[in-house]
């Protein structure tokens, strides 16, 4: 290498300004003040010999030069972090715990399997098995956790990434509206207009839920906004159970109702002009590849296994 490489904080920092558009956000992402951010970018220019940003009072992007520096950069961080992970599995620190935030449906429905998955793929290799703790929450605490660093790896649904991490999509979604058998809404003939759907009492997930988030996305495509929650529960079980139970009809995933909606006990009401599809992410702070080690596994064999 030469004098003229920066060091992998320096490069760190460079890429948290293309990822975030302003010096603030690569400065939080990095743990330092705006102002060492600041000055050690400037360094790095001077470093380089070229002009890497260029600072605005709207914040701040890339020059040409830049971007491309940032582009090999990635890449190098990439293969700083498999390094740092070979030198981890030499030293036998390979059975490290994991911490993995996710939603709840994906909790729910498809983590468990990963997590066995995962646990018999290190089996397989000869590799002490990960410890897992994992907390199930809505999708925005989870976003919140893994900004934070109390999680190393989290698992979010909605219709786009949350801003500030880096994210893979690892499976989609699909949202149906569910009332329970033989209410009146069960012998509607017609779909629901969006409108129709807007007016609707409904039992619902809490504020900061994917689900919640998608219904209120999908609404608003046709300038339109859901009435009030009549229910209001903080599991995707619960609101199954309470519509099963003769509450307001409900958005859920049709992974979570598919039994009931199989055996009749719910009637999937058909609605119309609604786009209420949405991805399964996973979330996490760094470099475009998710960390070298346990959580990378965990996110190629999420996106192998997600049937």
């Amino acid at each position: 290498m030469t004098s003229r490489v920066p060091d992998l904080d320096a490069l760190r920092l460079l890429v948290g300004v293309a990822r975030h558009g302003s010096i603030g956000g690569a400065a939080r992402t990095n743990g330092v003040t705006q102002q060492a951010a600041s000055e050690r970018l400037r360094a790095v220019e001077r470093q380089v010999g070229l002009t890497l940003v260029r600072r605005g009072a709207r914040g701040s992007e890339l020059t040409e030069e830049g971007v491309v520096l940032v582009e090999w950069a990635a890449r190098l961080l990439d293969l700083a972090e498999e390094i740092d992970h070979a030198i981890e599995g030499l030293r036998g620190d390979r059975g490290r715990e994991l911490t993995v935030w996710s939603s709840m449906t994906v909790a729910e429905s498809l983590l468990p399997r990963w997590l066995m998955l995962l646990r018999q793929r290190q089996q397989h290799v000869g590799l002490e098995p990960t410890t897992v703790s994992f907390t199930a929450t809505n999708s925005a605490q989870v976003a919140e956790a893994v900004r934070s660093g109390e999680a190393h790896l989290g698992f979010v649904e909605g219709s786009a990434g949350p801003k500030g991490l880096c994210s893979a999509e690892v499976a989609r979604d699909q949202l149906v509206l569910v009332t329970g058998a033989g209410t009146p809404l069960s012998r509607r003939s017609t779909p629901l207009t969006p409108r129709e759907v807007a007016h609707l009492a409904m039992t619902t997930r809490e504020s900061g839920s994917g689900t919640r988030d998608v219904v209120a996305a999908a609404l608003r495509r046709h300038r339109l906004q859901p009435a009030a929650s009549a229910v209001e529960l903080t599991t995707a079980t619960a609101v199954r159970e309470a519509v099963l139970a003769g509450g307001p009809p409900a958005f859920l995933s049709a992974r979570v109702a598919h039994r009931e909606i199989e055996s009749g006990r719910l009637v999937v009401v058909t609605t119309s002009e609604l786009d209420l599809t949405r991805a399964f992410r996973a979330v996490w702070v760094g470099s475009r590849q998710p960390p070298a080690g346990p959580v990378r596994d965990l996110v190629a064999l999420a996106r192998a296994h997600h049937d």
